[in-house]
């Protein structure tokens, strides 16, 4: 199925419901966001992932990021927020940098990687967030290509590199160029896992961490 929604997300609230009702379908679809499109899934589903994991022939040890729809969510997949992490919650979000918290138990392997930490970011893409919302609870957000390819930054790029999804959201073409800056927090020091868009010193500044 193809979306495109209105510019007034308020116009959009029958699409957004449709989408909401995909993902709660275990589909999987492409949506932008603020660095590059992601594929969406219900994370909470492991017939949802493991369609995920097919589309982008991805190995199944690999954690897969979220995306959030508010604040609020990070109480359904995270067991703790640091004191680091809320100083850069308040600093950077909505934004994009992708925090790499302490995961709830109950979250599934195939999501995780097997891990105890998850990865999470509020986006400053407005669909984004509407998307999330209107399902309720985060969804996935990891980049759209086939694993080891360069993520893509139009629908077009989306529909060539996976003909078989099962929906895209069209929000014209994605700004790109740098990703999302991965960090993990953990009680006294901060991780970097990826520098991107927000550079490393900028991310140590705030968070009064050291470097590791």
């Amino acid at each position: 199925m193809y979306f495109k929604l209105s510019e007034d997300l308020v116009k959009s609230k029958e699409q957004l419901e449709q989408i909401a009702r995909l993902l709660s379908q275990d589909k999987v679809g492409a949506i932008p966001t603020e660095t590059f499109y992601g594929l969406a899934c219900n994370p909470f589903s492991e017939k949802a992932l493991k369609r995920l994991f097919e589309l982008k022939k991805r190995e199944p040890d690999k954690p897969i990021l979220l995306l959030l729809g508010c604040l609020e969510d990070l109480a359904l997949v995270v067991s703790k927020i640091p004191g680091k992490a809320m100083k850069l919650i308040k600093a950077f979000w909505p934004g994009p940098l992708t925090l790499v918290l302490p995961a709830k138990r109950e979250l599934p392997k195939l999501l995780t990687g097997g891990l105890k930490t998850i990865g999470v970011r509020l986006s400053s893409c407005e669909i984004t967030r509407k998307i999330a919302l209107a399902f309720g609870k985060p969804v996935t957000g990891t980049s759209a290509n086939l694993s080891g390819r360069p993520p893509c930054q139009t629908i077009e790029e989306v529909m060539q590199e996976f003909p078989e999804i099962d929906f895209v959201v069209n929000g014209g073409p994605a700004p790109g160029k740098i990703p999302s800056t991965v960090v993990e927090i953990q009680e006294k020091e901060i991780k970097l896992i990826r520098e991107g868009v927000i550079p490393f010193e900028e991310i140590l500044k705030i968070a009064g961490g050291k470097l590791s």
